[in-house]
């Protein structure tokens, strides 16, 4: 089975892959447990791609959530799919990186990006046959851009034959909360360009809308 291992990088980021995973769950019939309820085996015919199969017929997620401060991770464990996640894959630091590209991927990410590198590397050992990564994360911020533009050249620089592909919200002057956006983002694109295969932009005022 060509198995994905999917990434989600600061706020942003982990709110799009609570999405993403609540409406992936509900197309192969899961549940908030990771308990197979569906109505068809067509549901399960490629489940391996995005989920791990336990010993006990239960789903997980083969999904790996990082942010640099607590707050993005508890509010996905205390949400409606908090029981669906492995508590390992929830690797987080303490200080946030306070919207700035440096801190996530020169300091406080730095420091963190070994451990999130343990977990990948964990779940892409489990893997049959590794197809790739994806990353979701925002340009805008600083841990989606830093510290996920970080990531992504470890990857690359680890996992070379493997195709990575990110989804990365682009910022809006409509919807911004920073003034560092348009650098992070600069500075961000320029990582991208050399280490995904794929980038989807998407527009955060659409998103917003």
């Amino acid at each position: 089975m060509r198995e994905i291992v999917h990434l989600q990088a600061g706020q942003c980021g982990n709110q799009i892959g609570s999405k993403f995973w609540e409406v992936i769950s509900e197309e192969h019939g899961i549940d908030t447990t990771g308990e197979y309820h569906g109505d068809s085996d067509i549901q399960l015919e490629r489940i391996n791609v995005y989920f791990n199969e336990l010993s006990s017929g239960r789903y997980v997620p083969r999904s790996v959530m990082l942010d640099l401060e607590p707050g993005t991770m508890d509010s996905i464990r205390s949400g409606p799919l908090g029981q669906l996640f492995r508590p390992d894959n929830f690797v987080f630091g303490q200080s946030g990186a306070s919207n700035n590209w440096a801190k996530g991927h020169y300091t406080e990410g730095a420091e963190l990006v070994e451990s999130i590198l343990d977990v990948v590397r964990k779940e892409s050992e489990n893997c049959e046959c590794l197809q790739g990564f994806q990353l979701a994360h925002s340009l805008g911020g600083g841990t989606g851009s830093g510290l996920g533009t970080l990531l992504m050249s470890k990857i690359h620089e680890e996992f070379p034959d493997r195709i990575l592909n990110t989804y990365s919200v682009m910022p809006s002057p409509k919807v911004s909360d920073a003034v560092l956006e348009p650098y992070n983002a600069t500075l961000s694109v320029h990582q991208l360009v050399e280490n995904t295969d794929e980038t989807y932009c998407i527009d955060n005022e659409a998103l917003y809308d």
